[in-house]
């Protein structure tokens, strides 16, 4: 593999930092110095409790770009709606089936994602109770830091700092080995989003589940999409499919 440090460096300018109810100001500003050492600059924040705050730019400790051209989203469905790879940093699966990464492993998806131009979130938790089940389930895959089970609390700006240098090694090796930009690209997380309401409305109008589990069926089939990684138009056609099915549903009913 030839090596393109160019292409991956330009490629940094596709992944996003996403902060979700960050409690402390100070927290913010050490993330916003956490990505900016390794060469990023994208931060979001979903529903900071305090921000702006001089504290987070006192502990930013020059990194004052990145809090400014931080963009503030109500949500975390808003702030990634346009991204097509989403990974969420956890510390437990938290009962929420998705593929888990090591933070290395995880620097190498983000890096082949954003290199063939497609928007990558990396997600991070509030400091108390990191990322609840709804939000992990936004995601595409889940990254865990191994640290020592004996003592395993990380702040945020560290797990930040770890995942940033990841990704930093990653952009140094060079030109990453995934698909060459137009060749497949995924579906965003808006899109899948759309699709997995559609099916979780169409499998209740069938009467599908009939006493089964609805929300274990639903995170199975959820994992199943999020493995195949449908594009816009496939998930176009299921979404016909589903809109065919509701209407012999509603056929079904009245006759």
């Amino acid at each position: 593999m030839s090596v393109d440090r160019g292409k991956a460096v330009a490629a940094t300018a596709n992944v996003r930092f996403v902060l979700v109810n960050t409690s402390h100001p100070g927290n913010i500003g050490s993330a916003a110095r956490a990505i900016r050492t390794m060469g990023f600059t994208r931060l979001d924040l979903v529903a900071p409790q305090v921000f702006p705050h001089p504290e987070a730019y006192a502990l930013a400790a020059g990194a004052n770009d990145v809090l400014e051209l931080a963009r503030r989203s109500a949500n975390l469905n808003e702030a990634i709606a346009d991204c097509s790879l989403v990974l969420g940093a956890t510390a437990r699966s938290r009962g929420v089936a998705l593929d888990e990464l090591t933070p290395r492993a995880a620097a190498v998806r983000a890096l082949d994602a954003a290199s063939a131009g497609r928007q990558v979130a990396l997600v991070f938790g509030n400091e108390r109770a990191g990322l609840s089940n709804d939000e992990i389930k936004l995601c595409h895959a889940a990254v865990h830091i191994p640290s020592d089970p004996a003592f395993s609390s990380l702040n945020l700006a560290q797990a930040v700092q770890v995942i940033a240098y990841e990704l930093r090694v990653a952009v140094l090796a060079g030109d990453p080995s995934g698909p060459a930009h137009g060749e497949h690209e995924p579906a965003t997380a808006a899109q899948l989003e759309g699709f997995f309401d559609h099916l979780a409305t169409t499998l209740d109008d069938i009467d599908f589940h009939k006493g089964r589990s609805a929300r274990t069926i639903l995170r199975r089939l959820r994992r199943l999409f999020l493995r195949a990684q449908p594009d816009p138009h496939e998930v176009r056609v299921l979404r016909g499919i589903l809109a065919d099915v509701q209407r012999s549903a509603r056929l079904a009913r009245d006759d």
